[in-house]
């Protein structure tokens, strides 16, 4: 593989900064962040008040503890536009993913907040040996999801030539890699495997692509699948973290000379781990769940943000700022497929609208060719059991999760009574997929 290592002079004063000035900075935006939520966003001048605190009473950045968190579900009651911190005709951008209620759950960008996002998908895309000049592929769909335009707009901000291909056509996926040389691919790893899969079934030698590195993200990945990608492209393979609540891709990043976890960009954004359970705060090196807050976000600050992914905080390494490990799982019941968030309950809501079916459904996951399958279990009513009845209502039902959550899926219709029952707590989802990490 090539070295894609920085040359001298490459990174930004602030990553390589110390950790007093770094605190330092993350104090000073800490304090600003809390203000401006609390002055511009009434559901956080209502919990601040309930609490008996005030911005002005953050004096050490441990006191960010006395705050209270927000949840994604704090962003679908006050959908659409309640959370935005700024007058709506200065948000210009609007980004916005599928939510458990039909809802979506919207975020939005001022200019600078655009302008920040940029500057930090260059950085994240410099960390993973990218330059300027390079062409790079951007395999992540564009739209309403963040990961298209937002790689986009920081492959341009390093002054790339950027190759907007989107999602699907994976025949011409490869076409384009081939006829148009890139040397960056940025694209959920699940999908890159079906890239690879075209390359062989075209007869072409991936290892002879003119891929130096791939940025992948918007879905976990195991460092099993690093190694098979790496083999497979002679290339390098980083992680990119990010959500749309906070930001979008380019919250944190791998670096490409160490590929030892992601460094979040700590000066745009504030990491805590938490217990899920009790919500206090773990000391650095212990595994729960990952919380942010954003620093310099005007549009839609967020504070203490609850991801539900599931990590720890290590020291820095190739840069000063504190890296997260691969996210290990989550912390609720969320499922992340190729890329698409997924809950239970959407699945739910779609075999409610299905006359011939029952509440009565288990989601089982599993890998076929590489890529994840999900087939929904569900029973039929008794007087829906015919085979020609159930056969209607899989078809029906496949078309609505089709349609609403935006996923494909298997539907598996059985008799009444063919769905295990529990005694205690329903067990939705299991996850047959291989641990090889």
């Amino acid at each position: 593989m090539e070295d894609l290592a920085p040359r001298p002079g490459d990174l930004e004063p602030i990553e390589t900064a110390s950790r007093d000035e770094l605190s330092a900075l993350q104090l000073e935006r800490l304090k600003w962040s809390l203000t401006h939520a609390y002055e511009n966003v009434p559901m956080f001048r209502t919990r601040f008040d309930d609490m008996g605190g005030h911005p002005s009473e953050l004096r050490s950045l441990s006191d960010l503890s006395r705050f209270p968190f927000t949840t994604k579900a704090d962003l679908r009651e006050n959908y659409p536009f309640g959370l935005f911190a700024v007058p709506r005709e200065k948000i210009v951008r609007i980004h916005a993913s599928s939510g458990t209620t039909g809802k979506p759950t919207v975020v939005g960008y001022t200019a600078n907040d655009i302008e920040m996002w940029a500057d930090l998908v260059a950085r994240s895309i410099r960390a993973s040996g990218g330059r300027r000049g390079d062409i790079i592929h951007v395999a992540y769909g564009y739209g309403l999801f963040t990961g298209g335009l937002g790689a986009h707009y920081g492959a341009e901000r390093m002054g790339c030539t950027v190759v907007p291909v989107s999602g699907g056509m994976t025949e011409r996926q490869v076409t384009l890699i081939q006829d148009f040389k890139p040397r960056i691919i940025m694209v959920t790893p699940s999908y890159l495997l079906s890239i690879l899969d075209e390359f062989h079934r075209q007869g072409i030698d991936p290892r002879e692509s003119s891929l130096a590195a791939g940025i992948f993200g918007a879905e976990p990945w195991t460092n099993a699948m690093r190694r098979e990608i790496e083999d497979a492209f002679d290339m390098h393979a980083v992680d990119i973290y990010g959500l749309s609540e906070i930001l979008g891709p380019g919250v944190a990043n791998e670096c490409v000379e160490t590929k030892d976890g992601l460094h979040i960009w700590e000066d745009h954004f504030y990491p805590e781990v938490i217990d899920p359970e009790t919500g206090e705060v773990l000391p650095d090196g212990d595994i729960g769940e990952l919380v942010l807050t954003t620093l310099t976000k005007e549009g839609l600050p967020m504070i203490r943000y609850r991801t539900r992914d599931l990590t720890r905080l290590l020291p820095g390494t190739a840069r000063t700022m504190r890296r997260m490990e691969k996210v290990t799982g989550r912390s609720d019941d969320m499922i992340i497929l190729r890329g698409v968030n997924v809950f239970p309950t959407q699945i739910e809501e779609q075999i409610l609208k299905c006359g011939g079916l029952s509440p009565h459904f288990q989601i089982e996951l599993t890998k076929a060719n590489r890529l994840d399958v999900i087939t929904v279990h569900v029973e039929a009513l008794p007087e829906a059991a015919s085979g020609e009845h159930r056969g209607a209502s899989a078809k029906e039902l496949a078309h609505h999760i089709k349609s609403i959550v935006g996923i494909s899926a298997i539907i598996d219709v059985r008799e009444p009574g063919g769905v295990e029952r529990s005694a205690g707590k329903a067990k939705r989802v299991v996850d047959n997929r291989p641990n090889d990490s």
